[in-house]
């Protein structure tokens, strides 16, 4: 069934190559030692750990553990997936791989983003979070398994990441590194939601996510789960899921049963349910070393670990704290495809062998066995423009930003205000949303291609409004955080509002070699950024409210850091629209209470107006020299 094994192949991370695998499998073998433990918590509840132990007993390891809810038990039989990577395999860690609770052999009931306890003494109170269970765990391996040198260091991608940056808070001092990668922080800003739009495109994700298992086991049960609610395999995702209609139907339809969908729907707004949730507010007086990584085209969790490194930067200073962005979708880092292209675009060769071998190595082999030297920089991150490595002391760089302005005819001006009294309208019609993606997609567990799609099929329409610059005459550089600062106002009396920032090619770009034919670079429009925004939150996100009708309001949001190089000979463009389907819901337009309780005739069409105050403010790596006019 299509729509299973794309889950299972961004569940399991198993993206190697069957030869790379098989060597793996045979290495581990070799070198390996294989076990199974239960290992007891605080309150009783028993955890399944599987643990791989170097064969060679002339020295002690470091513990390097992933904590999943993604099965520990499919990294039995000597397999990993290459993750970790095979450099730290032939490195000689113990490896440890452990199902959360509620999850496959582990004990107990599983909850999606266990909220953390504040001030918990992780010693002594019983009572249990993600931390509090990493600590017991952690606790029982350096006592029991022999040949441990008493350090442990925590890994994981996606979920797998939450659960390590889960442990950083009241951490047990055996924690010694950990490396949270694309993780979520907060489920109503990341993952599942993003400003609180719903992901509509990970509606079959809830056959993973909702349901608890009824026993002890090895076995996925997610097959008949996505037969009994999709059936055949979907094709069409965004013919799919309009005729499925309102969310409401969703329910009904698919998810009547599933706790996780009904505490979605009963928390459409950032009250206490999700405020508890939100992991931010724990990361204070870190103590360990931290590495989070993340990638500039991870559609499913990039807001994770640009604020993870944010908070621990910002409340423990004293913190060894280093992210690391690279020019990956989400997990790709976990896998090398040699020529390395997201979607259309190619970066280079052998991207994720230089991050596995110069960047992850090194962090792990200095902070848990005392090997080389602290040398990452503060900021390891891709020019997704220039397509190389850059190092910073400081992210995002405390530079000037470049401000963007909207113009008639289309036009785009960087730092020089066009005329402020002009209005730009488009009819948005929920019947007809726009498409998040120029190709067709089935139903997907995380949309991996779409972060640098070609837009040109958006920038037709005439419910997206798009400005570009004139060809620019030098390079310009934009490095860290992007505001969109737009001025509306709309019939209805709700609306979200989706801001991209688009790399537009020159009309010779070569082809790359690996696309399809039809697939043609010269004027291709590159998605470099984007973000969605629920316009009822744009006061408060907890307590939402309409719009008054053709008022002109104030809608401000983030879009999420970037690092990109807009070439000279290149333009920038900047399209603003408010359907973005089926990667988000769709907001009726008219204000309700609950979207996902929306009635078919609660969706109208609306105009909206954006004014010519309106910006875009871009992060800048350049100095006075970028913030002169390019030719317009």
């Amino acid at each position: 069934m299509k729509i299973l094994f794309t889950l299972l192949f961004c569940i399991c991370f198993a993206f190697a190559g069957a030869q790379d695998m098989k060597q793996d499998s045979i290495y581990m073998r070799q070198h390996y030692d294989q076990f199974e433990y239960s290992i007891p918590m605080r309150d009783g509840i028993k955890l399944y750990t599987l643990v791989y132990v170097p064969k060679d007993k002339s020295k002690t390891y470091p513990i390097l553990l992933n904590r999943t809810c993604y099965n520990a038990s499919s990294y039995a039989d000597w397999k990993t997936y290459s993750h970790p990577s095979k450099y730290l395999v032939r490195d000689k860690y113990i490896l440890a791989f452990q199902d959360v609770r509620g999850r496959y052999m582990s004990e107990g009931v599983f909850n999606n983003m266990t909220p953390n306890i504040p001030g918990n003494d992780k010693k002594n109170n019983t009572a249990i979070d993600e931390s509090s269970d990493t600590y017991d765990a952690i606790d029982w391996m350096i006592k029991n398994i022999k040949g441990n040198n008493g350090k442990v260091g925590m890994f994981g991608i996606s979920y797998p990441g939450f659960y390590t940056a889960a442990a950083i808070p009241d951490a047990h001092p055996a924690l010694k590194a950990s490396s949270p990668q694309a993780p979520i922080s907060d489920f109503f800003f990341d993952d599942f939601h993003h400003n609180g739009a719903y992901l509509q495109s990970y509606t079959a994700a809830f056959a993973v996510f909702g349901y608890q298992k009824d026993k002890l086991t090895k076995e996925d049960w997610y097959e008949d789960k996505l037969m009994r609610l999709y059936g055949k395999p979907v094709t069409d995702g965004y013919d799919f899921h309009l005729k499925n209609g309102p969310l409401k139907n969703v329910t009904e339809k698919y998810h009547h049963d599933n706790f996780f969908w009904q505490q979605i729907i009963d928390h459409p707004n950032y009250d206490e349910f999700w405020q508890k949730r939100n992991l931010l507010p724990h990361l204070t007086n870190v103590k360990h070393a931290v590495m989070t990584v993340g990638g500039w085209f991870d559609a499913e969790d990039l807001y994770g670990p640009l604020q993870i490194y944010k908070r621990i930067e910002q409340t423990s200073p004293g913190a060894l704290n280093t992210i690391v962005m690279g020019p990956w979708g989400h997990g790709d880092w976990a896998w090398e495809q040699g020529k390395h292209y997201h979607n259309h675009i190619y970066f280079g060769d052998s991207i994720s062998t230089f991050y596995q071998r110069e960047i992850e190595r090194t962090f792990f082999a200095y902070h848990l066995k005392g090997e080389g030297s602290p040398k990452l920089p503060e900021a390891y991150m891709f020019d997704t423009g220039k397509k190389e490595w850059k190092k910073y002391d400081v992210w995002p760089p405390k530079e000037l930003p470049l401000q963007l302005y909207f113009g008639e005819g289309g036009k785009l001006s960087i730092n020089k205000p066009l005329n402020e009294k002009a209005v730009f309208e488009y009819m948005s019609d929920p019947a007809k949303p726009v498409p998040y993606t120029s190709q067709t997609e089935g139903l997907t567990f995380t949309p991996r291609r779409f972060m640098s799609d070609d837009q040109r099929q958006a920038s037709t329409r005439p419910d997206v409004l798009t400005f570009e610059t004139e060809v620019l005459i030098e390079d310009v550089t934009v490095a860290g955080e992007i505001l969109a600062k737009l001025k509306v106002a709309i019939s209805g009396t709700d609306s979200d509002f989706i801001v991209k920032l688009i790399d537009v090619y020159p009309p010779d770009h070569p082809n790359y070699d690996k696309n399809p034919k039809n697939v043609i670079m010269g004027g291709y429009q590159q998605l470099v950024r984007s973000e969605v925004f629920r316009g009822r939150f744009r006061n408060s996100f907890e307590k939402p409210e309409p719009f008054v009708s053709n008022q002109i309001t104030d809608v401000n949001f983030p879009l999420q850091d970037v690092l990109h190089t807009f070439k000279k000979g290149h333009k920038m463009m900047i399209q603003i629209h408010s359907t973005w389907f089926p990667y988000i819901d769709r907001n009726p337009q008219k204000y309700v209470d609950n979207i996902y309780k929306a009635n078919e005739e609660d969706f109208i069409k609306s105009t909206i107006k954006v004014y010519g105050t309106s910006m875009v403010e871009v992060g800048g790596e350049q100095k006075m020299k970028a913030r002169v006019d390019v030719k317009n």
